[in-house]
């Protein structure tokens, strides 16, 4: 192994290290997670925000039917997203689970392909 690549694992293992093995050591790694998940969906916000302002004029181009399947679709995706954990508790919740993210990916789907579909 190169000398970089042994240093980058030092500082690996010592991070490891004093996260086991000082006081609060865990609550730290806990706020760092914490820290990184809130930026993480702070991009994914920025993300949807940049897509909605270059695709606006498709977006207010479609009809209210489509447009409501579209926003549909991205709601019940992100709010079975959310209920995860919940719904894969069972059975029956992984199905409807499945059942909840087929469908709002066909919603978002079927928006799509009406949207680049020319009628007058």
């Amino acid at each position: 192994m190169e000398g970089k690549t042994i240093r980058n694992i030092a500082i690996i293992a010592v991070v490891a290290l004093g996260i086991a093995f000082l006081p609060r050591g865990n609550d730290i790694a806990d706020l760092v997670l914490a820290i990184l998940s809130l930026a993480f969906i702070a991009a994914i916000g920025f993300l949807g925000y940049r897509l909605y302002m270059e695709n606006k004029f498709t977006l207010w181009s479609m009809s209210d039917r489509h447009r409501a399947q579209l926003y549909g679709g991205l709601a019940v995706a992100f709010m079975t997203l959310t209920a995860t954990d919940r719904l894969l508790d069972s059975g029956f919740g992984f199905v409807v689970w499945v059942a909840l993210l087929a469908g709002s990916v066909l919603a978002v789907y079927n928006a799509w392909v009406e949207s680049r579909r020319y009628s007058i």
